[in-house]
């Protein structure tokens, strides 16, 4: 799963060349994207190259293998991202939202003796923060031998959490229909962080679950299926996602919530 905190960088995705390390100022992404190409799918190439990196994490090893890197899953990824931001902003065309590309190497800094790429690349569209990793995000990742996407806050705040569980008792209702729709469905499931003690005064059993969460993550993960290696994969996300929306609604106004009294 994908709920960790990687680092980030801002994808001119008019650009075919990995993203440098600096951050860069953004335009609208819907300007930069004028020039992508509609995505067409993965192909062979692109799981021959995470199977590759996987087992051969290694600098040579890349730089022999770069192009393929590029063509068969960096590119196809921006235009993945693309098409899913121009669903997203169609949706939501009052949020100021943006997508960001996953960089393939991994922060010097924290290798741990891991090698210095990933063998899976993802895209998540957001609004643009510095606290990103607090907000609700859309994502989707793939791997060598998995695929997955979602929606999800992967480093909430205590606070916002708190909010959450406030906003619950207070007005039960919103969130108990969101949770049964989430019941009703099996695309997506609820994960993320949870807290090792329970926390009582959820108003039902139903929505006892919200108040464990550390972290929210609704998530769905396979096995690479054929939806991958053709434009079946983007009806898809754009139906998981459209699911998803009064969720990411929900979640995103939780840090105007006022402060529950217990926590002054």
């Amino acid at each position: 799963m994908p709920w960790i905190c990687w680092r980030w960088v801002s994808v001119p995705i008019s650009s075919d060349k990995e993203p440098q390390p600096e951050p860069s100022l953004r335009l609208p992404f819907r300007q930069e994207s004028e020039d992508m190409m509609m995505f067409q799918g993965y192909d062979q190439q692109t799981v021959d190259f995470l199977w590759g990196i996987r087992f051969n994490n290694e600098r040579p090893w890349f730089e022999a293998h770069k192009e393929t890197y590029l063509s068969e899953l960096y590119r196809p990824m921006k235009d993945l991202g693309a098409e899913i931001y121009d669903f997203l902003s169609e949706r939501r065309p009052e949020d100021a939202m943006m997508c960001r590309v996953s960089r393939i190497y991994r922060d010097a800094r924290r290798l741990h003796g891991r090698g210095p790429y990933k063998d899976h690349l993802w895209f998540c569209v957001e609004r643009p923060a510095e606290d990103w990793t607090t907000r609700p995000t859309f994502w989707f990742e793939l791997g060598p031998d998995y695929w997955g996407y979602g929606m999800g806050c992967w480093m909430a705040r205590p606070m916002d959490m708190a909010k959450l569980r406030s906003r619950i008792v207070r007005d039960p209702k919103p969130m108990e229909k969101l949770t049964k729709a989430l019941r009703g469905q099996t695309e997506f499931t609820l994960g993320g962080d949870t807290y090792k003690r329970p926390k009582a005064g959820a108003p039902s059993e139903l929505l006892a679950p919200w108040f464990q969460m550390k972290t929210i993550s609704i998530t769905h993960e396979e096995k690479l299926t054929e939806e991958l290696f053709s434009r079946d994969v983007v009806d898809r996300i754009k139906t998981g996602y459209a699911f998803l929306l009064p969720y990411y609604d929900y979640f995103l106004t939780l840090p105007s919530d006022p402060e529950p009294e217990t926590l002054k």
